[in-house]
C-alpha cells in the first residue's frame, strides 16, 4: 500500500488530483454522482432512489395506480365482501388538535381530510402556473382558460337540459376534468404529441380545476355558519401574515392548515378549500438572495479546504463539520417552501391518497339493479353525455370561435384537430367528478349510484375514443392554421 504524502507541497497535489476525480461524474438517471465521492454501495443506493423517483414522477403511472383501485372497487362492491367494506367506510375516525376533539366516518376523512391534502397539491400547481407558468402571462394563457369555460358550460347545460325538473342538483359533476388522469392518458403517446398542445391541455385543465373549485365551494357546501367562517377569515389572515413577514418555515403554515380546515369543516363550506388557502399562502421565494449563492459558495470553499484534514477521523474535524452545517443551513433555505411541500406530498397523493379515494368512492354495486333502468336513468343519461360530449364540444366550439375572431390564436403547431382531441380527454372526470357527485346526492343512493356508474363508463369512453382520436390526429401537423 502506498503511503499518504506528508508533505504540504505533495498534500496540495494530492488535492488537486482529487478534484479533478470529483469533476468526474457517473449518470445516474435524473442525478449525476462524482465518481470520487461516493463509495460503490452508494451508487448504486442513488441509482435505486433514481429509479424510484422515475416511477413515482411518471403521470401515467400514477394514473395506472388510480385506475387499478377503482377496477378494485367496483369488484369488491360486487363480491360478499362488500358488506364488511362498506361497515368499515362508516367507522367513527376521532380527530384530535390539542384539547379540541371530533368524529367522523373514514369514508367523510377520506372524502374531507386526504382529499385537502390534494387540493393542497392542487393548489401549489396552480401558484406555481401563475408565478412562473403558462397563467403568468394572461395573452398566452387567455385561450385555454377560455376554452376551459366552454368545457364547463356546455356539459353543466347538457345535463342541466336532461335532467331539467328533476335531478338537476348534479349540474357540475361532467364539468371536472382529472388532470392526471387525462395528462397522463394523453402522455401514452409520447413525442408525437406537439409540446404546445401539452402546455395547452395543462393549462385548460388547471382552469378546469379552479371553476371546479369554485363550484364545490359556491353551491356544495351546507348553510354556512358565519362564527366559523369569520375564524376561518382570522386563519387565513394569520397565513398571509406568515407570508408577508417572510416566513419560510413549513411547521407554521402546515398547524394553521390544519387549524384552517377545522374551522371550514365546522362552517359548512367544503373543507378541502382549505387546501388551496393554504397553498396560495405558502411563499414561493427563497429565503437566500440567490444571485449572491455562487460568490458566497466560492468564498467559503477555502474555508472549508483549509479545515479538512485527510489524515483525521471525520468526527474528530469539529471544525470542519462545523463549518460545513452551516453551509448545509444556507443550502437548506435556497428551496422556496412551496417546491419543499410540493416534494414532499406528491408522491403520497398520487399513489396513496387518490388511490385510496378511488377505492372508497367507486363502489358501484349493481348486485340486484335493474341495469336498464340505470341506463336510461336521467342523471347517467346527463353525467354521459356531458363527459362524452359536451367537453369536445364546449372546449372546441370555444376555440374555434375565439380563433375566428381573431380573439387569440392557437400555439404554434397546433391546429383544430388536435383541439377537438384535447376536448375528448377533457372528459375524463374521475376523482373531481366523483367527488361532486358524493356532495350532491349524498342522501339520494340511486342517483348516487347512478352518477357514478355514467363517471367510470363516460372516463374510461373519454379515455378510449381519445387515445384512438389523437393516435391518428397527432400522426402529421397540420399545414395551414384555420
Amino acid at each position: 500500500m502506498s503511503k499518504r504524502p506528508t508533505s504540504k507541497i505533495a498534500r496540495k497535489a494530492a488535492k488537486v488530483a482529487e478534484r479533478k476525480a470529483l469533476a468526474s461524474e457517473v449518470p445516474l438517471g435524473g442525478v449525476t454522482a462524482p465518481v470520487a465521492l461516493i463509495t460503490p454501495q452508494q451508487r448504486r443506493r442513488l441509482e435505486r432512489r433514481s429509479m424510484w423517483e422515475c416511477i413515482t414522477g411518471n403521470g401515467t403511472i400514477s394514473a395506472a395506480v388510480m385506475i387499478l383501485a377503482a377496477v378494485a372497487a367496483v369488484i369488491c362492491a360486487n363480491l360478499p365482501i362488500y358488506e364488511p367494506i362498506h361497515e368499515f367506510l362508516q367507522e367513527p375516525v376521532t380527530l384530535a388538535f390539542g384539547p379540541a376533539s371530533f368524529t367522523l366516518s373514514v369514508e367523510l376523512f377520506v372524502n374531507d381530510f386526504l382529499m385537502a391534502i390534494f387540493f393542497l397539491l392542487v393548489g401549489i400547481e396552480l401558484k406555481y402556473e401563475m408565478t412562473v407558468g403558462e397563467l403568468r402571462q394572461p395573452r398566452q394563457a387567455l385561450l385555454p382558460m377560455l376554452a376551459a369555460v366552454g368545457g364547463v358550460v356546455v356539459p353543466a347545460c347538457i345535463y342541466g337540459f336532461v335532467n331539467r325538473g328533476g335531478a338537476v342538483y348534479g349540474w357540475a359533476i361532467p364539468m371536472a376534468t382529472d388532470i392526471a388522469f387525462a395528462l397522463g392518458v394523453l402522455s401514452l403517446l409520447g413525442n408525437r404529441v406537439p409540446p404546445a398542445l401539452k402546455v395547452f391541455f395543462s393549462t385548460l385543465a388547471i382552469a378546469d380545476d379552479l371553476l371546479a373549485i369554485a363550484a364545490i365551494a359556491l353551491f356544495y357546501g351546507h348553510a354556512p355558519s358565519l362564527s366559523w367562517l369569520a375564524a376561518a377569515a382570522l386563519v387565513t389572515a394569520a397565513l398571509a401574515l406568515l407570508n408577508v413577514r417572510r416566513h419560510f418555515r413549513l411547521a407554521p403554515y402546515l398547524a394553521l392548515g390544519l387549524v384552517l380546515w377545522f374551522c371550514l369543516f365546522q362552517s359548512g363550506i367544503h373543507a378541502t378549500l382549505a387546501g388551496v388557502i393554504l397553498a396560495f399562502t405558502i411563499p414561493a421565494r427563497s429565503d437566500i438572495n440567490a444571485s449572491e449563492l455562487v460568490g458566497w459558495l466560492e468564498s467559503k470553499l477555502p474555508d472549508l479546504d483549509d479545515r479538512f484534514d485527510d489524515e483525521a477521523h471525520i468526527l474528530g474535524q469539529h471544525d470542519f463539520t462545523h463549518a460545513a452545517r452551516g453551509v448545509e443551513r444556507v443550502m437548506h433555505r435556497v428551496t422556496p417552501p412551496l417546491q419543499r411541500l410540493e416534494h414532499y406530498i406528491s408522491t403520497p397523493v398520487n399513489f396513496i391518497i387518490l388511490p385510496i379515494f378511488a377505492f372508497v368512492n367507486a363502489q358501484v354495486r349493481l348486485v340486484g339493479v335493474d341495469p336498464l333502468s340505470l341506463v336510461f336513468d336521467p342523471v347517467a343519461i346527463g353525467v354521459y353525455a356531458g363527459m362524452l360530449a359536451g367537453k369536445p364540444i364546449g372546449i372546441a366550439g370555444m376555440t374555434f370561435m375565439l380563433v375566428k375572431t381573431h380573439i387569440a390564436e392557437l400555439p404554434s403547431g397546433v391546429g383544430m384537430r388536435h383541439i377537438v382531441g384535447v376536448g375528448i380527454l377533457g372528459g375524463i372526470g374521475f376523482t373531481m367528478s366523483i367527488l361532486i357527485a358524493g356532495l350532491a346526492f349524498t342522501e339520494i343512493p340511486a342517483e348516487l349510484l347512478a352518477a357514478k356508474t355514467a363517471i367510470l363508463a363516460g372516463s374510461v369512453s373519454a379515455a378510449l375514443i381519445g387515445l384512438i382520436y389523437m393516435h391518428f390526429a397527432c400522426r402529421t401537423l397540420p399545414t395551414r392554421q384555420p
